[in-house]
């Protein structure tokens, strides 16, 4: 099953990625390399840093397709990866959110892309996006695409 694309190839995904039913105060946290909803962000900021600089996992947010990268601006050093949810309806606010992590706020680590978006990768691929998760892998998916960083 195809999880990740990134580098026009398939990827081996290290990061486990909390789902965003979980209560953020009550999320359990997996060891190692670990991207969680903004909202676990928001709830245990200090905690993530911590649990970042006293074992050296790395950490990663995701944005819901609502969410706007301006609720991450001040805080992008403490991320490897940003991760950004498409869903069929909410795609212009996903959009915006890449161009502004990468051209406003100089985001220059791995741009994820996931959700519905196994249409879109090349598109994608042109607004700053560096990785590929797409929700519904039976389509056939594209590994080479224009403009990817």
């Amino acid at each position: 099953m195809l999880k990740l694309i990134g580098n026009e190839r398939k990827l081996q995904d290290a990061w486990k990625t909390l789902p965003a039913t979980e209560t953020p105060g009550e999320a359990k946290l997996p060891v190692g390399p670990v991207i969680v909803p903004l909202s676990v962000w928001l709830a245990r900021r200090a905690e993530l840093i911590r649990r970042e600089y006293d074992h050296g996992w790395p950490l990663g947010v995701w944005l819901a397709a609502d969410e706007s990268a301006e609720a991450i601006a001040a805080d992008l050093d403490d991320f490897t990866v940003i991760a950004i949810e498409f869903d069929r309806y909410g795609d212009g606010l996903g959009y915006s959110s890449a161009r502004m992590l990468r051209n406003r706020f100089g985001f220059r680590g791995e741009l994820r892309a996931i959700g519905d978006i196994a249409d879109k990768i090349p598109r994608l691929a042109h607004f700053g996006f560096d990785a590929f998760s797409p929700s519904r892998t039976n389509q056939p998916t594209p590994l080479r695409f224009a403009g990817a960083r």
